[in-house]
């Protein structure tokens, strides 16, 4: 583990399990992928910010979301969305993902 990437690490009976901070983006994107509303780019990565604590997995979502859509429960759904994608696959516990709606795009004809 050279890199000057973080990691979360969860100690098991035989050893532990290190999990770099951009596989936890790559689930936060994959979820933001299913919820209906974001509009999802090209360079996915740049719009999830992922700050590991010692215990704790904070998240943050600038999104684009689709002209017609509550921009209220759309953002519900990203924090459920990832909170759950996250937890589920680590093990690990979201304290917070914040949404930030940055743009509205519209729909193509």
């Amino acid at each position: 583990m050279a890199e000057n990437k973080e990691y979360m690490t969860s100690e098991l009976e035989h050893g532990a399990v290190n999990i770099n901070e951009d596989v936890i983006t790559t689930i936060a994107v994959a979820a933001l992928k299913d919820i209906d509303g974001v509009v999802c780019q090209k360079n996915d990565k740049k719009v999830v910010r992922v700050l590991l604590g010692e215990k704790y997995i904070t998240v943050e979502c600038n999104l684009t979301v689709l002209y017609g859509h509550s921009v209220v429960q759309i953002a519900k759904n990203v924090q459920t969305g990832v909170t759950n994608a996250i937890e589920s696959m680590t093990g690990f516990t979201v304290r917070c993902v914040d949404v930030n709606i940055c743009a509205i795009a519209m729909a193509k004809a």
